[in-house]
């Protein structure tokens, strides 16, 4: 720090603070509605610089040596509170925002005092020049990238990533801000510059591990569902099999059919005649496939897997009430029911019971669609942030459900309850 009065201190610590809340707004998905959130970020913003600054006149030594570290905890509590996302996620944010403003304090100091000796105004100077770079490539490189691509990260980010983000910006604030490595000389200017660049280097790595595990998840779940389609065509190719043998075989039988009839009625016995229509009737009538439901999408899927429930020996119960034009796509529908009765039946299976049952509700109230599944399950299902494990970690059928259910601002509730794992998912209708 190069000193200056309690204006100069008011000016630096709102810079600093400013770049810290500007990157995670930038970065954010707010709780509340952005109008809110804004004028909550000034005012507690004022109100940081204003403690900081009369922190600094109190007691100078202090405040240079613990007002960088402290800054993480008191605007990083701050922020993930209104934020929309998760702790580890708000951890990098908030990480990411502290390594840029102790960059900028590092480089604004250094070069005052290695050019123009130790000028306060050409610190600030560098300063406003820096972090008017950084914003405005936060606003138009970076921000659109990383918002498109937030929800894989608030799923990747866990535990080990939030230590390493912490200890490297703890490495950052302790090179930029403790004085007795901050001694002014070339050597100590260059250790400095390259820890803070592996640092930052760090920071860059964890982003695009958690970034590309994301994209794989993805790219699992994209996988299994063509895998789904393709075993829901031949399932379809079957049944249309199916059908044209049962229509061969009905035609073969209408022939005796016609045959009869016509030998009664050239012998004038009506009522035998008529007896054997009313039979035939209900025979036909007796046979007809009872349909689920309206939508044709929804009722051939659900078709499809009870029938292979019904393979394996599993009592199924159905209760669809799901009309044509559905303000949801039936590809999207599709994939929800295909992988909850994808899950209920190897739920059954590997459950070890002997009566083994699924349950399965759809209906609508009002603008919302809620699906609740139920099956017979093993006692031992694990869970993670609510989300059922399967061997190798979250389920990609589970995981495919969530991102179905986001992308129309839904909820998902999964738990075991009496020997049962019931599913509910909650869709909201567009208008």
């Amino acid at each position: 720090m190069l000193g200056g009065a309690f204006g100069v201190a008011l000016l630096r610590n709102g810079l600093g603070a400013g770049l810290m809340l500007c990157v995670f707004l930038l970065l954010d998905r707010p709780r509340f509605s952005m109008k809110k959130t804004v004028c909550a970020y000034v005012f507690f913003g004022i109100f940081a610089v204003v403690l900081y600054s009369v922190w600094y006149l109190a007691d100078v030594g202090h405040f240079i040596r613990y007002s960088g570290p402290l800054t993480v905890p008191f605007l990083g509590g701050f922020c993930a509170l209104l934020s929309g996302e998760g702790i580890y996620l708000a951890l990098y944010k908030i990480a990411l925002g502290f390594y840029l403003m102790a960059i900028c304090v590092f480089c604004g100091v250094d070069v005052a005092r290695w050019w123009f000796g130790g000028n306060l105004w050409v610190d600030i100077a560098v300063r406003i020049c820096m972090i008017t770079v950084i914003i405005i490539f936060f606003v138009k490189k970076f921000r659109g990238r990383f918002l498109e691509n937030v929800d894989l990260l608030r799923e990747e980010m866990d535990l080990l990533g939030a230590v390493i983000l912490v200890g490297s910006i703890g490495l950052a604030a302790i090179l930029a801000y403790w004085p007795p490595i901050h001694v002014f000389s070339v050597l100590n200017m260059i250790r400095i510059l390259i820890i803070m660049f592996m640092a930052g280097m760090i920071q860059y790595v964890i982003f695009h591990l958690y970034f590309h595990r994301g994209k794989e998840h993805t790219y699992k779940a994209q996988k299994q569902l063509l895998e789904m389609n393709e075993k829901l065509l031949q399932r379809q190719l079957e049944l249309a099999k199916e059908s044209e043998e049962e229509a061969a075989r009905v035609r073969h039988d209408v022939r005796h059919h016609c045959l009869l009839i016509a030998d009664y009625a050239e012998s004038g016995e009506t009522e035998n005649l008529l007896n054997y229509i009313r039979q035939y009737v209900r025979d036909v009538e007796g046979t007809r496939k009872k349909r689920i439901c309206g939508n044709k999408a929804v009722n051939s899927i659900l078709s499809v897997y009870a029938r292979r429930a019904g393979d394996e020996k599993i009592k199924v119960t159905l209760d669809a009430a799901v009309p044509e034009g559905l303000s949801v796509r039936d590809i999207d529908l599709v994939a929800i029911l295909a992988n909850l009765f994808e899950n209920a039946i190897h739920g059954c299976i590997h459950s070890g019971e002997t009566e083994r049952e699924i349950c399965l509700c759809i209906m609508r109230k009002g603008h919302k669609l809620v699906i609740r599944c139920k099956n017979t399950c093993a006692p031992d299902v694990r869970f993670s942030r609510g989300m059922p494990l399967s061997g190798d970690g979250i389920g990609v059928g589970a995981s495919s459900i969530l991102k179905t259910a986001a992308c129309y601002d839904g909820e998902t509730d999964f738990k075991v309850e009496n020997g049962f794992f019931i599913a509910r998912i909650l869709l909201n209708l567009p208008d």
